[in-house]
C-alpha cells in the first residue's frame, strides 16, 4: 500500500510560506515547495477549500510524485528541510585518475591567478590543460572531483574546517583537551553538555493485526512538531542526565543547568564542557532566576567552550549519537513517548556504566592538526 503523508502547518509556518510566495527573491524550487505545502495543509490554520494533487500538479506543471516527495520530506525531516535544497547522493563515474585528481585538488587549494578573486570550475579546467596534466577537461568533471572531496574554492566563505594557523581554535582546543586529562574527582566532575532536535511523527491510521502475527500497515503520517533533547554526561564515570523539552530557549538551558547542579550536590565545582552558543551563557541564568540564585548557580560551574568548528571535541555529541542510534532512530508521535523511551534508555546505559574511551590528546593534535598551529618566524 502506498504511503500517505499529511501536512499540518502551524500559524507561524503558514505566515512564512505566504511571505515566500508574495514577496522577496526565492529560487523556483523554494517557491514550488512553499506552494505545495500551503495548498496541501490540513492543519487548524488551513483554508477550508481543499486542493487535490492533480490541481497542484496542473498549476505548477510538475509530476504528482514530486508533490508526494515534498509531503514525505516535510513529515520525516521537518519544515526547514522543505525550504532548502536536498543534497544529492548520486555517485558520478570518475573521469580522471588518482594522480590527476591530486593535482587538481592541489591547484584548487592554491592561490587563484592574478586578476582573479577565486577559482571557478572553468578556470580550474583550463589550468589543468595549460599545465599539460590532461588534453581536455570539462568543468563538470572538475565539479564532481571537488564535490567528492568536499571542496568549493569558488566560495569566499564556506569552509567547515578551521583555517590554517588558527591560534584561537588551537587555544580553545588545547584547553578542552587539558580538561579531559584531569584525574577523576567526585568533588570536581567534568560534565559535557549538548542538545539535539527530534521530529515527532504520527501514524494516522492504526495497523491491523492478522491471525498469523503479521500486520497490515497504512503508511499515512503527519508531523506533530519537534522537541529538544538536552544531554549532559560525565564521560569517564558513566553518568548521564537527559531532559526533553518543547523548545531550546535560554530559559530551557538555564533550567537544565540547574538540574545538573542538583544532580551534583556534593560537588564543589562542576566543569561544564559545551558548544559556544548564544544560549549557553551566564546571562541566561540571570534572565531565568533571581540575581542571588543566578549568582549562586553560576559559582557552582566552570564553563569550558569548544572552539568554532570544534563541536567534535564535545563528548556529549558522542553520547547523543548513541541515543539517536539506539533509541530514537524511529518514528515517535508525542513528546511524552520520547520522554518515556529516553528514560528507559538512560536507565539501561547507567546500569551498564557505559563510558567513553577518549583517545585524542594534545600530543595528537600537534601532529594530526599541525597546520592549525601558528608558525613563528623568529
Amino acid at each position: 500500500m502506498a504511503k500517505k503523508y499529511t501536512i499540518t502547518l502551524t500559524k507561524e509556518e503558514r505566515k512564512d510560506l505566504e511571505q515566500i510566495i508574495s514577496k522577496g527573491k526565492h529560487s523556483s524550487q523554494i517557491y514550488r515547495n512553499a506552494y505545495i505545502l500551503l495548498n496541501k495543509d490540513e492543519g487548524a490554520y488551513s483554508d477550508s477549500i481543499k486542493v487535490t494533487n492533480q490541481e497542484v500538479s496542473k498549476v505548477l506543471k510538475i509530476a504528482m510524485r514530486t508533490i508526494d516527495r515534498i509531503k514525505k520530506r516535510f513529515v520525516e525531516e521537518g519544515f526547514e528541510a522543505c525550504l532548502s535544497r536536498k543534497p544529492t547522493t548520486r555517485v558520478y563515474e570518475r573521469k580522471i585518475d588518482g594522480d590527476r585528481e591530486a593535482k587538481l585538488i592541489s591547484i584548487a587549494c592554491s592561490e587563484p591567478p592574478q586578476g582573479m578573486a577565486k577559482w571557478s570550475l572553468r578556470l580550474l579546467a583550463d589550468k589543468m590543460v595549460e599545465l599539460n596534466y590532461v588534453d581536455s577537461l570539462s568543468h563538470e568533471t572538475v565539479r564532481s572531483v571537488l564535490k567528492k572531496n568536499e571542496l568549493k574554492p569558488w566560495r569566499v566563505k564556506g569552509w567547515v574546517i578551521p583555517p590554517i594557523q588558527n591560534a584561537d581554535f588551537v587555544a580553545n582546543m588545547e584547553h578542552v583537551l587539558d580538561v579531559y586529562k584531569r584525574p577523576y574527582c567526585s568533588k570536581h566532575p567534568v560534565v559535557c553538555m549538548d542538545e539535539s532536535p527530534k521530529q515527532l511523527i504520527d501514524e494516522i491510521k492504526d495497523s491491523i493485526k492478522l491471525k498469523d502475527g503479521s500486520k497490515i500497515v497504512d503508511y499515512e503520517y503527519k508531523r506533530n512538531g519537534v522537541c529538544n533533547i538536552f544531554m549532559a554526561n560525565e564521560p569517564f564515570s558513566g553518568k548521564r542526565i537527559v531532559k526533553i523539552t518543547e523548545r531550546k530557549t535560554k530559559k530551557d538551558w538555564a533550567l537544565f543547568v540547574k538540574d545538573i547542579a542538583e544532580q551534583y550536590k556534593e560537588a564543589e565545582k562542576i566543569t561544564l564542557v559545551m558548544d559556544n552558543l548564544n544560549t549557553h551563557k551566564a546571562s541566561s541564568l540571570y534572565q531565568t532566576f533571581k540575581p542571588e540564585q543566578a549568582k549562586q548557580l553560576w559559582d557552582r560551574f566552570e564553563f569550558v567552550y569548544t572552539p568554532k568548528y570544534g563541536s567534535w571535541l564535545n563528548m556529549a555529541e558522542i553520547e547523543l549519537n548513541v541515543l539517536n542510534g539506539q533509541c530514537l532512530n524511529r518514528r515517535i508521535d508525542h513528546i511524552e513517548t520520547v520522554k518515556t523511551e529516553v528514560g528507559a534508555w538512560v536507565k539501561y546505559r547507567d546500569q551498564k556504566q557505559a563510558t567513553i574511551n577518549w583517545q585524542f590528546t594534545t600530543k595528537d593534535s600537534c601532529i594530526k592538526l599541525k597546520r592549525l598551529y601558528p608558525t613563528l618566524n623568529n
